[in-house]
């Protein structure tokens, strides 16, 4: 150990990244105190690394993260969670984030500063690529101050910030390719909450518990987009057919517009939504490149409305994995005949079973001339009648019977 180079010291203790391993391990010699000083890229500061986070005042843990940093000189990725800490004072966190921000490269920070601290404005014009906010306030966004010429990914999480500063934040960040929205407060200006977001570079949007009007999002390069329990009238992508995956999981939105150019698109995984089939299958109708397609607990606007089996096969020729779960009434979706050549993997699930699954399994297989995988998913409830109990079993016994004509195909069954 004594002939490994102090750089090399330096990279094994930012791999520990929890500080208090990270402290003890440097004081093994003098010279993995030297890498502690000079050689340390990574800190961490996490309440559910140490328990004693959980007994210590704020002003403590003020104090015990100041002396921890100021003994560092090239920081480049510090991370402070501490979820049982209501607040730090603005003093030392502007203590930290001046005496990091020249070498800094990652900052993760989730604690209330009491005045609150311009977290944007002490970060900017510096080297900082990723920067990850929660429990926040992003206030007076100028970009033509407040650059970020090098962010690449900028999550913001139960932060407070205008629609307006949002967007001026995001036109500050020239090379943003991940943006993160989770439960943010946004401020409007208008009566209608609509939230309009431009940024040519941007790539991959996460948008989680959003409440508007209408969300408009204008990125010409964007590749994935995913919207989780969101709450939206509109929902428009204004781009150049970028798109490859669209993700959409429990979220009501009662206009939904991706844009024409959807030839990229090789992913679709919708869950817990509202669907018009036609007007859905029209959306990502000429995503000829589709592979994926995923449409689980989804309801239909229209009782009568199923999956049709025969426009999916016809128009997404190069699909190979096919998820289906909903409620199937007394219409399977199985009309034609054209069958689905590369499907290698089909997940089928129900949340009220009933005789009519069992034909709708042995219909899709049949459709499925090259499938390898079949993986059947199911709700039980802890209390079952003992016609329920029956049914369950006459589709366990539906299944066997049917899976001997298909020996070469793996059967998965997940229960929850």
């Amino acid at each position: 150990m004594e002939h490994l180079p102090v750089e090399v010291i330096g990279n094994i203790l930012s791999r520990l990244k929890a500080a208090r391993d990270v402290v003890i391990a440097s004081a093994t010699c003098k010279k993995w105190r030297e890498a502690w000083r000079n050689h340390l890229h990574t800190l961490s500061f996490n309440s559910n690394d140490w328990s004693v986070y959980h007994d210590l005042a704020p002003s403590r843990l003020e104090i015990l993260i100041t002396q921890t940093i100021f003994q560092t000189t090239a920081l480049q990725c510090l991370s402070i969670f501490m979820d049982d800490v209501d607040e730090f004072s603005a003093a030392p966190v502007i203590a930290w984030l001046m005496y990091t921000r020249d070498t800094l490269r990652q900052l993760h920070y989730n604690v209330r500063t009491t005045p609150n601290v311009n977290i944007i404005e002490k970060c900017s014009r510096q080297k900082l690529e990723v920067l990850s906010l929660a429990h926040n306030s992003v206030t007076g966004v100028e970009p033509s101050y407040q650059k970020f010429p090098c962010l690449k990914s900028l999550s913001l999480s139960y932060v407070s910030i205008s629609a307006l500063d949002l967007n001026l934040l995001l036109t500050a960040c020239p090379k943003l390719q991940n943006l993160t929205l989770i439960n943010p407060d946004i401020a409007m200006s208008d009566a209608q909450a609509i939230m309009e977001l431009n940024s040519s570079s941007l790539k991959d949007i996460y948008v989680e518990a959003v409440s508007l009007d209408k969300f408009i999002l204008e990125a010409d390069s964007i590749e994935n987009l995913h919207l989780k329990d969101c709450t939206l009238e509109a929902f428009e992508l204004i781009g150049k057919g970028s798109l490859r995956v669209l993700k959409i999981d429990d979220v009501s939105v009662l206009h939904l517009d991706i844009g024409e150019n959807t030839e990229n698109l090789q992913i679709v995984d919708v869950s817990s939504f509202t669907i018009m089939w036609p007007k859905f299958y029209n959306m990502i109708s000429k995503s000829s490149n589709l592979k994926r397609l995923r449409l689980w607990g989804v309801v239909f606007d229209d009782e009568d409305e199923v999956v049709d089996l025969e426009t999916v096969s016809v128009c997404f020729p190069r699909l190979s994995h096919l998820s289906l779960s909903y409620d199937l009434r007394d219409v399977c979706g199985l009309q034609g005949t054209s069958p689905l050549e590369n499907v290698v993997v089909l997940e089928l699930g129900w949340t009220i079973i009933s005789d009519l699954f069992s034909d709708w399994v042995a219909g899709l297989l049949e459709r499925c001339p090259n499938l390898k995988k079949l993986v059947i998913c199911g709700v039980v409830s802890e209390v079952k009648s003992h016609e329920e109990c029956q049914v369950l079993a006459s589709f366990t016994s539906s299944i066997v019977r049917l899976m001997r004509k298909y020996l070469r195909v793996e059967v998965q069954f997940e229960y929850e």
